[in-house]
């Protein structure tokens, strides 16, 4: 079957197999789930809503996120946001979307629904009975009606928007087609051999395109299932574990590092529940971090690289028969993965910005020709994507990570990668956590600075970690300051961050 659609993904799996369950419901058959696509395209068509139209999406992570998500994009463009905005965020994004209808619960009346009233938004209020099963919900709408296109989308139909995450600038619109969302989830569902008796634990938040793509929309391209829990809590990780009995599960490196420090006392689980394998993405993980994860859960990690203009997966470290290389992001995973030379449109050999090429590429920034110009360049006869990323591929052809090239700390004309420093640093016996950050400096420019977070019960001075890291790397990559916290400030996705750290620590400038 050619799979070109979101539609296209779900229709070959038997009606009886289980799609979508979550803690303590019921599980959402795909016949339940198809069915469930068809009511809500009902309920949308009813308040004027079709084809072409965007419909934001503000929901608690969980089943019926994830059910809305599949089943809206079926019939208009989804476009979720995250439930922890302020009404300001709410009313900038439903604006710059130019959302047509926005997905609340019934009874909600927090900041998303103050900003859906300033622009007159139709209002489709969500219920579902706890004692169903997960992931099916009605649709009651407040206004609306009227004529709207009620044919299907096709393949070079928006699915799915969402906006860059602006560390440094304004946040970037990426619409992603239904080609691209189908071909992604083949991507990631072939790249991890997927099949119906897999079970994904998702922890990933359902706003993001992590959670939406690998956990999500593969499971479901493959015919196998997705437990979802409400958010990812490290306490709660292995009695869900236990309950939804998952082969797999996906996470951001700063997830991995809490469920590891609570693995010690839930052996019984691992043991009772044994993964097929582990999945890591949206940030490097450190090498000593994958190690620790493979030798507690006795299965391979597999670490990939993903980004939103690619509807997620870029790379993938192979499952075993192929090598797991602690460090490397892995092989192209999908789409053609390159390196161009960082300021002319070339492709190159050796280190420069990685980019990318294939069915899975956003065809570019909604209303913005100046990053389009910036972002996209034509050689060899392709349309090739910059990622902001330099990196290198080895003899084996595996993809090794510099970093950003925005975060590249720029030392008095001296290049430090922040991924080498964090990978010195997490050998220190003390450190369980660290991220390597520019601290402005008066002359240099910039100078190097770390976060680290300590083990429990272990001990470490600031002094002590600097002479560590002076034996192991060059003076000039030594950081200049180490601040010791009890947790590193992330974002709303659980990936730590380096642009602005310096500034929300508080630290000012060196002498």
């Amino acid at each position: 079957m050619n799979v070109q659609t979101i539609a296209d993904l779900l229709q070959a799996h038997d009606d009886a197999a289980p799609a979508i369950g979550a803690p303590g419901r019921a599980w959402l058959d795909f016949g339940g789930l198809r069915d469930q696509a068809r009511t809500v395209a009902e309920a949308l068509h009813d308040a004027g809503i079709g084809r072409g139209d965007r419909v934001a999406i503000v929901l608690p992570n969980g089943p019926e996120m994830a059910a809305a998500f599949v089943t809206v994009a079926q019939a208009a463009v989804t476009a979720p946001l995250n439930p922890a905005y302020r009404e300001e965020e709410f009313a900038f994004y439903l604006e710059d979307l130019k959302a047509r209808a926005i997905v609340l619960q019934e009874g909600y009346d927090g900041p998303a629904a103050a900003a859906a009233r300033r622009f007159g938004l139709i209002v489709l209020r969500l219920s579902a009975d706890p004692a169903g099963p997960a992931g099916r919900f009605s649709l009651r709408a407040e206004g609306g009606g009227g004529e709207c296109d009620t044919s299907a989308p096709g393949p070079e139909d928006v699915a799915l928007i969402l906006h860059t995450s602006g560390t440094t600038s304004r946040p970037k619109i990426v619409p992603l087609l239904q080609s691209n969302v189908a071909a992604s989830a083949v991507h990631i569902r072939d790249s991890l051999a997927l099949k119906p008796a897999d079970r994904c634990l998702n922890v990933m938040p359902l706003f993001h395109i992590h959670g939406l793509l690998a956990a999500v929309t593969a499971s479901l391209s493959a015919g196998a299932s997705i437990w979802c829990a409400p958010g990812f809590d490290a306490l709660k990780f292995f009695g869900w574990m236990s309950e939804a009995r998952p082969s797999w599960y996906t996470a951001v490196p700063t997830m991995h590092q809490a469920i590891l420090s609570r693995a010690g006392r839930n052996r019984d689980v691992i043991e009772a529940v044994p993964l097929r394998f582990l999945r890591s993405s949206s940030a490097s993980l450190p090498a000593q971090v994958m190690t620790a994860l493979v030798e507690t859960f006795d299965a391979p990690l597999i670490e990939a690289y993903g980004m939103t203009e690619a509807a997620h997966q870029m790379c993938c470290n192979p499952l075993p028969r192929g090598a797991q290389k602690p460090g490397s992001v892995g092989v192209a995973a999908g789409p053609e993965v390159r390196i161009a030379h960082e300021v002319e449109n070339r492709l190159t050999d050796g280190t420069g910005e990685v980019v990318i090429s294939g069915p899975n590429v956003t065809p570019g920034y909604e209303g913005n020709p100046e990053a389009n110009a910036k972002s996209f360049f034509e050689a060899e006869g392709r349309r090739w994507f910059r990622t902001g990323d330099q990196g290198a591929f080895d003899a084996d052809g595996y993809l090794h990570l510099t970093g950003r090239l925005k975060e590249i700390i720029n030392r008095g004309g001296e290049k430090v990668s922040p991924l080498e420093v964090d990978g010195v640093l997490m050998d220190h016996p003390a450190i369980a956590q660290c991220v390597t950050f520019a601290l402005p400096h008066p002359k240099l420019g910039e100078e190097v600075a770390a976060a680290v977070v300590l083990k429990e019960g272990a001990e470490a001075s600031e002094r002590e970690i600097r002479e560590f890291a002076a034996g192991r790397i060059a003076d000039f990559k030594v950081p200049r300051k180490v601040v010791i916290l009890d947790e590193i400030p992330k974002g709303a996705t659980g990936k730590l961050q380096r642009i602005g750290l310096a500034e929300k620590l508080g630290l000012s400038e060196p002498a």
